[in-house]
């Protein structure tokens, strides 16, 4: 007991360093927190202060931690970008008309593939080699409008 008495600051860094390690591990960012609590408990031991104002720091800046700090770095890693897929990727895109696009049909070139196409717009007919933009996807049938 004399040793951690005369080594309190060494301690709390072993203490720190062993739960960043085991941090590796869960990636639950728990640990992690925790571990900086130890550095503040670390911080007060090197800085002379007794063995209860070290405690009470490294319990207070971890549950702070957990509290406040935790949540938000959980929510932004578990965000992650929103990815579109299918059809709903094609929404906006622009293609070229290849056979004249009526209410019911016509056919598109949209990302190198052919598709079929209809108007967005039923008294609208475009005309082949004209833009048009897509404005949903209507199972294999891209719903477009023209793009002037």
């Amino acid at each position: 007991m004399d040793w951690l008495s005369e080594h309190d600051w060494q301690t709390w860094l072993i203490v720190a360093l062993l739960l960043a390690g085991a941090e590796l591990a869960t990636l639950d960012m728990s640990l992690l927190m925790m571990a900086v609590g130890a550095a503040a408990g670390m911080l007060m031991a090197a800085l002379g202060f007794g063995l209860a104002v070290q405690v009470l720091s490294a319990v207070a800046v971890a549950v702070a931690l957990l509290a406040f700090v935790r949540p938000s770095i959980v929510r932004r890693l578990h965000a992650g970008p929103t990815l579109k897929h299918g059809g709903e990727a094609l929404i906006g895109k622009s293609g070229l008309v290849l056979e004249r696009v009526t209410s019911y049909t016509g056919r598109i070139k949209l990302g190198g593939e052919v598709w079929s196409a209809r108007t967005l717009d039923e008294t609208v007919n475009i005309e082949p080699g004209s833009k048009v933009g897509v404005a949903e996807v209507d199972g294999a049938t891209a719903v477009v409008y023209p793009i002037r």
